[in-house]
């Protein structure tokens, strides 16, 4: 039997590649607009506060997923999480030791970056209640590779194997640039991440250059129809380097440098609906032909199917889209994980 808990199930990318294996999944999602997108979604959906449950109250669980909120560590956001990363680390060697975290995560000064040891607390719970998750996958931005290494040494004492490292978005189909970091624990066999199935992203090579045993990266282009023809798009942002708004959502100057000296330079598709920046949201600095992409089109270059309907304000369907993991990311790392299990289950059904 599979039952895969989600601890932040977002809009439902790690829940929708579960999903389409045929794995059950519920995800735990405490912002009311992404709840209504994981309904719309037909995805099992509990809205709440991961922090006031546990293992105790989703007894039938077997695998645990969690991709905690990763404002306070990005590169584009304000830094907390990642100022505050020797306090976390102190506080995941406290809670291997059974301690009890919690007045020490309220001292710190964006509760959300306590959020990312809340699967260690999960893992830790269910192997003291006598039913630990055979399966645990963790994403976040590459900052907290740290922390996944740091639960890794705690996991491997506690009977798991484990691996940890960075995955290129790009090398498993998606069509950009976005890397993460990864944990991946099994009990009772060895954990691996997936291997690549597409090349990765080099300035240095065309597209169809590279290793001929992979497939090429997918461009801008190829996935919306417009934009860059030479290379993937960069990582769908929703915010800024000053941790405000980016209406354009395109990431910071960095990201828009890119596109614009794409798109100056003739490796580019035009898009018939780009609108002039006076039609926009103000920004400071943007250009009178600001490049926009839209919701549907952050969706598509984060893998969403194109009927996954995301609800809420433009805003909040932005932000859930920007920080989701993407379904065909997810898809790679599930398969490579839980390996014995889909196996096992398409026996099952050959029988």
């Amino acid at each position: 039997m599979v039952d895969i808990l989600d601890l932040f199930g977002g809009p439902g990318g790690w829940d929708l590649a579960a999903q389409l294996l045929g794995l059950a999944v519920t995800g735990i999602e405490r912002d009311h607009s992404a709840c209504e997108t994981r309904r719309a979604a037909g995805l099992g959906t509990v809205e709440g506060d991961v922090r006031a449950y546990g293992p105790a109250d989703f007894p039938q669980a077997t695998d645990l997923i969690g991709s905690p909120p990763c404002q306070t560590f990005s590169i584009g956001g304000k830094g907390a999480g990642r100022r505050a990363l020797d306090a976390v680390l102190h506080f995941a060697s406290q809670l291997a030791a059974r301690r009890d975290i919690r007045s020490g995560l309220a001292s710190l000064d964006d509760e959300r970056t306590g959020l990312v040891l809340e699967p260690l607390r999960w893992v830790l719970e269910a192997l003291d209640t006598g039913r630990p998750y055979r399966t645990v996958m963790l994403e976040q931005v590459p900052t907290v590779l740290p922390v996944w290494e740091a639960m890794a040494h705690i996991l491997r004492a506690e009977g798991y194997s484990v691996v940890t490292g960075r995955l290129n978005a790009e090398e498993h189909g998606v069509p950009q640039t976005r890397t993460r970091a990864v944990l991946v624990a099994r009990r009772g066999d060895e954990a691996f991440l997936p291997a690549p199935s597409h090349r990765r992203f080099s300035r240095r090579l065309a597209q169809n250059e590279g290793d001929p045993a992979l497939s090429p990266w997918v461009s801008m282009a190829q996935a919306l129809d417009w934009g860059m023809t030479h290379r993937p798009a960069l990582t769908v942002a929703v915010g800024t380097g000053a941790g405000g708004p980016d209406p354009s959502c395109v990431g910071g100057s960095g990201s828009r440098a890119t596109l614009y000296g794409e798109r100056d330079a003739g490796r580019w598709i035009a898009d018939t609906r780009l609108k002039p920046a006076d039609s926009l949201p103000a920004y400071r600095g943007g250009r009178k032909d600001m490049i926009r992409v839209s919701v549907a089109d952050a969706a598509t270059l984060q893998t969403f199917p194109q009927d996954h309907s995301f609800q809420g304000t433009r805003t909040k369907q932005y932000e859930q889209i920007g920080n989701a993991m993407p379904p065909l990311l997810a898809d790679a790392v599930i398969r490579r994980a839980m390996a014995r299990e889909l196996a096992a289950r398409s026996s099952s059904q050959a029988a």
